[in-house]
This record gives C-alpha cells, sequence and structure tokens, in this order.
C-alpha cells in the first residue's frame, strides 16, 4: 500500500514538474513590455543590435542598431535577417556612447542631457510593447496612444495601412514614396522641392476614383499592393508581385531603396527573395550612374565628363560665392529618363533653350529636342542622363571646378610619372649598354672581339626606337 502511494506522489511530483516546466517556458516566451522608469544606454561592446524589447514570437526586436561605426538608431528589426523594418525619425545623428539614452517616462524618449531630446512620441501612456507583425505600440489601459505604423521609415509591411500624410524615405534621404489623389509616386530629393520620377496612377480595374476622396495603400499577403478609398474591400488599383495569388507561408514587405527603386520582397525562411520593383530597366532610376553620369541600355554607365559616384553629391547653385562661375558640357544623343514628369517650355531653337539657363544662377543645365522643340531646365545638380540614339536630343550642363578633376589629375599624374621612371630606366640602361660595347671594341684590338657593340646596333637600337615612340 505505502508502495503504491509512494508511486502516486512520485507521479504527482514529476507531473507538477513538467506542468511548472511548461509555465515557465511559457512565460519566457512572453514579451515584457517596456514599464515607466525605463532607461538604457548603447553598450559599447555591441557591434551591431542591442536588443530591448521583443514581441511574444521573437521574430522581432526593439532596440540599438548601430550604423555608421559610431551612430545609433533606434530600430525594430526583423531578427532572422537582422533587417530593419523601422527606425525613428531623428533630424541629429545619435553617438554610439553613454550619454545617448532611451527612456519611457509615459512618453518613447531619445536624448542626451548635454544635446537635449533628440526624437519622443509624446504620449502619456503606461506600457511599450511590440506586436507580432512588428507595430511597436504606446497604450494606456484601454487605448493605443501611439504606433510606429503610423511613422514608417523606408519600408512597409503586410497590412499596414499607407495613407496621404505618410511618406517610405529611403535611408539615405534621397528619395521617397508618397501618395497622391489618385495615385503613387516616388520623389527625388535633387532640390527643395522633390522631383517626381515614376508616377503610377490608379488603373480602377475593380472600382472607380471617387474625386475628394483620399486613397490609402496595403500591402496585399496575396501579393499584391493594393490602393483603396473610404475603407472598401475592393481596389481601385492592384500592382501585382511576381507571387501574385500564390501560397506563400512567408511574411512580405516594400522598401524604397537607396538607388531610388521601391522593392518588394518576401521572407522563405532562410532570406528574403525578390517579388516587385517599380522600375525595372536600370537606366530608368534617376541617378543609377552617379551625377553626370550616362546610362545606355544594355550597356551601362560612362560619363558626361568627370563623373561623381553615386553616393557622392553635389547641392546649391551657381548664386553667391560661385557667382555664375562654371565650366561646360554639351553633349548629343542625351535625354532625361522622367522627362515625362517635368515641367517644359518651348523654345524656337536650341541656342535660345541654352541661352535661358546660361544667365540664371540656380540653372545647372538644359535638355533640348528639335522635334518637339521642348526645353526641360534643371534647377538641380545634374543627375544621370539617358543615352539614346538621336543626335536631335541636345544637352547643355554646367560644371562646378573640380567636379571630375581631382580623379583626372590623379590619373594624369600617374601617367607622366610611369613615362619619366620609364625613360630613366630606359636612359640608364642605354648608359651600360653604351659603355659595354665601347669597352668590348677597345678590347676586339687585343682579340676578344666587338659582339656587343654589334648586337647593340642590330637589335637592342630598335628596341630602344620603339619604346621612344
Amino acid at each position: 500500500m505505502e508502495s503504491h502511494i509512494e508511486s502516486a506522489v512520485e507521479l504527482l511530483l514529476v507531473a507538477v514538474g513538467i506542468l511548472t516546466s511548461m509555465l515557465w517556458t511559457s512565460r519566457a516566451a512572453e514579451a515584457s513590455p517596456l514599464l515607466l522608469g525605463f532607461k538604457a544606454t548603447p553598450n559599447p561592446d555591441v557591434s551591431y543590435f542591442q536588443p530591448l524589447l521583443n514581441d511574444s514570437s521573437g521574430t522581432y526586436s526593439l532596440g540599438f542598431l548601430r550604423v555608421n561605426r559610431d551612430e545609433l538608431s533606434l530600430s525594430v528589426l526583423h531578427v532572422p535577417s537582422s533587417v530593419p523594418l523601422w527606425s525613428s525619425a531623428t533630424t541629429q545623428s545619435l553617438r554610439w556612447a553613454n550619454p545617448t539614452r532611451l527612456l519611457f517616462n509615459g512618453s518613447l524618449v531619445l536624448s542626451d542631457p548635454h544635446t537635449g531630446v533628440y526624437w519622443s512620441t509624446h504620449t502619456t501612456g503606461d506600457r511599450v510593447w511590440l506586436s507580432n507583425t512588428s507595430n511597436l505600440i504606446i497604450d494606456d489601459a484601454s487605448t493605443v496612444l501611439w504606433q510606429s505604423f503610423d511613422f514608417p521609415s523606408d519600408t512597409l509591411v503586410e497590412n499596414q495601412n499607407f495613407s496621404t500624410a505618410m511618406a517610405l524615405i529611403s535611408s539615405n534621404g534621397l528619395y521617397s514614396m508618397r501618395l497622391g489623389p489618385d495615385y503613387m509616386g516616388l520623389f527625388a530629393k535633387f532640390s527643395d522641392s522633390g522631383q517626381m520620377y515614376l508616377k503610377h496612377t490608379a488603373l480602377e480595374a475593380k472600382a472607380d476614383v471617387v474625386p475628394g476622396q483620399p486613397i490609402y495603400m496595403v500591402l496585399q499577403s496575396d501579393g499584391y499592393l493594393g490602393m483603396y478609398q473610404n475603407g472598401s474591400l475592393i481596389p481601385v488599383d492592384v500592382q501585382s508581385f511576381n507571387t501574385f495569388q500564390q501560397n506563400v507561408s512567408g511574411i512580405r514587405r516594400v522598401r524604397i531603396e537607396p538607388d531610388g527603386n521601391l522593392k518588394g520582397y518576401y521572407w522563405t525562411g532562410s532570406g528574403w527573395i525578390l517579388d516587385y520593383q517599380a522600375i525595372s530597366e536600370p537606366c530608368e532610376l534617376p541617378s543609377s550612374c552617379g551625377s553626370y553620369g550616362l546610362c545606355e541600355a544594355g550597356k551601362g554607365c560612362s560619363c558626361l565628363g568627370g563623373c561623381v559616384p553615386p553616393h557622392g553629391r553635389i547641392s546649391g547653385d551657381f548664386c553667391g560665392e560661385y557667382d555664375n562661375r562654371f565650366g561646360v558640357l554639351r553633349r548629343t544623343g542625351v535625354e532625361l529618363p522622367y522627362k515625362e514628369l517635368m515641367g517644359y517650355k518651348r523654345t524656337a531653337s536650341y541656342e535660345e533653350c541654352e541661352g535661358s539657363c546660361e544667365g540664371n544662377c540656380t540653372c545647372w543645365g538644359v535638355v533640348y529636342s528639335n522635334s518637339s522643340g521642348f526645353c526641360y531646365r534643371l534647377d538641380y545638380p545634374i543627375q544621370t542622363l539617358a543615352a539614346v540614339r538621336d543626335e536631335g536630343k541636345l544637352g547643355y550642363f554646367k560644371v562646378r571646378e573640380g567636379v571630375g578633376k581631382k580623379k583626372v589629375g590623379a590619373w594624369v599624374g600617374l601617367l607622366v610619372g610611369a613615362v619619366l621612371a620609364l625613360a630613366g630606366v630606359v636612359g640608364l640602361w642605354w648608359y651600360k649598354l653604351r659603355n659595354r660595347g665601347v669597352k668590348g671594341y677597345g678590347e676586339d684590338e687585343g682579340g676578344v672581339g666587338v659582339g656587343p657593340y654589334k648586337d647593340l646596333g642590330a637589335a637592342s637600337f630598335r628596341s630602344i626606337q620603339l619604346c621612344e615612340r
């Protein structure tokens, strides 16, 4: 009897142990929210990402992301791929150092005791938590006060509403995606006003656009970007991905890339697969070959004059300190890749078009078409032009002194140095051969022979002549 009781007790203890273990495992998987009084500073030993808050599945994490070696960004990462999906929008760079801190006092605040507040949610919440869709949320007992889905950075994820009040901005700050009354547009920050380089108007395939009612966009799990109005389940436009209506188990995302393209991806469990891109041809991107670059379809990049790398930037104008001091590049067979989205005026001749820019200190160049008489003026630094087989497409471009010249000057210097070094080697060789030949000739009288001197005249001298040419 006692043995049966002991066995029963042992089984009970084992069951309790298993249940306790399961409860602890469940609690460990839960994501604890950030509560009032939370503080964190960057760890100097962390090389890439310092997690501070996870979602319940462990798929997403909020934390400090190290950028540019010594700077910091508050970001939400997709943990399996270490790809950031959201970052706080700060106007200043934050140092990865102890004075920088994150705290929650009802608002989530990034600050430095010496500099002040860099970024804040301006809320009076009770907690901060991360959803299993990557949405960072601040709420009180009953109400969502702030969420990162309302303030996207460069990425849109599944089922995240994107409205006309929002923008996706590339990590380098040069490109953005925005919505208009009935279209999606991509914009380049080449000037203060911005230049549209792609416009996708709603095709009204499923429903008509109602004038005066704002549209919004959603990345759907079925594999498309849909435009909607007034919460309607029927889209006014559909941009299909490669896997449209296919059973893809992984999550999806769309990002405005540093080159200005808008691309869509899906997660396979081990990597991100490219599934959509708004611009398929590299030469249609706004600056695929860098400033003063020339892009030819199927052949790649060359230079209008002195190229500036794609990551290089030129800004400003020819007013003030530059006072219309510039060089000039003229080129035929060129046009703007997004000319349909630019303003223009009609001029009687190319000379008139060029003259309208030459004396204007805010103008960087013009592109002219002989066939139409359209004159497109560029009030921002010259970007990549498209090469065309039409000599009637003419371009006039201003160049600041020094653009592209440093690289050319360096090559010229190296070439001159190489020529001088070669001349020195050849001269020394000639001197030694000449002395050796004279010595041999003198020895010939003693019976040694004049072979080296005769070789110099026959073969080696011809080699020297070739070098001099």
